[in-house]
């Protein structure tokens, strides 16, 4: 029943988007295949490139566990594109439970505070602000009174620390071997030259080439890119790149306490 209401929740979430590139975009998308017999044809009827196109058909193929569309070989225009069986049960489906998951809407409606609780479980299902996201594996949990060290492997060598309450690792359902990411706000991170010889207490340094330095008003954003191919994203003062002397081809680093790195996982 679990992995049953994730799907479920995934679904519920997927006739809710709105927007044209994602949900119900793509499921238009669908429409205009079936109808037209081609996916330019298709993607010019609802405004979209052709090489966007494509890309949503390839994203949502590869996450079916069957293609839902398929090129057509033969026929007076030399062929075409088309959804295969599977994908016109799909999108016959998705449209049967849309008509449903409205009038379960339309239903709770006339419910007392139904409005503020519905906007406060949108809410739940949030995006993240963070710049950088890393993602890797558990390595190690050390719980002390209150709060609980976590070392996550990101891979290629690297790994993070990071300190979060004792409750949030029993929630998040941490431990050796599960998948997590680090979340870390650009303006969290700390640069320093690579041969600085200031100590501080920042428990994680990440090192590389600095490979974009752009200034704004006040501020500006360094990216160093590390050995791993990775790379890390800070908000720094544009006095501080100047007396740094922080430019494309610079080594750098990126000095990230350990409580200012956020742990999640997928739900």
């Amino acid at each position: 029943m679990k992995g049953r209401g994730r799907s479920q929740t995934s679904v519920m979430r997927f006739v809710s988007e709105s927007d044209g590139r994602r949900g119900k975009g793509r499921i238009e998308l669908l429409e205009k295949i079936a109808e037209l017999g081609s996916i330019s044809a298709a993607a010019k009827a609802l405004g979209l490139s052709y090489k966007g196109a494509w890309e949503a058909v390839e994203g949502m193929n590869n996450l079916a566990t069957t293609p839902l569309v398929a090129r057509v070989s033969g026929g007076r225009s030399g062929g075409g594109t088309a959804l295969t069986p599977f994908g016109l049960q799909a999108l016959s489906a998705f449209r049967r439970l849309e008509g449903e998951y409205q009038r379960f809407l339309e239903a709770l409606q006339g419910h007392e505070d139904f409005d503020r609780f519905f906007q406060l479980m949108r809410k739940f299902d949030m995006k993240t602000s963070a710049r950088n996201e890393f993602l890797g594996r558990v390595k190690a949990v050390k719980k002390g009174a209150v709060n609980a060290e976590v070392v996550l492997d990101i891979g290629n060598g690297l790994a993070l620390v990071a300190i979060i309450t004792n409750e949030s690792v029993d929630n998040l359902g941490l431990a050796p071997g599960v998948e997590a990411y680090a979340l870390i706000k650009a303006p969290w991170v700390i640069v320093t030259a690579a041969d600085s010889p200031i100590r501080t207490s920042a428990r994680n340094t990440l090192c590389g080439v600095v490979t974009r330095c752009q200034t704004g008003a006040v501020n500006g954003e360094v990216v160093i890119e590390l050995e791993s191919g990775k790379s890390i994203a800070a908000i720094i003062t544009n006095e501080s790149i100047e007396s740094l002397q922080l430019k494309e081809g610079v080594r750098a680093c990126a000095l990230i306490k350990a409580s200012h790195i956020i742990l999640a996982v997928s739900a």
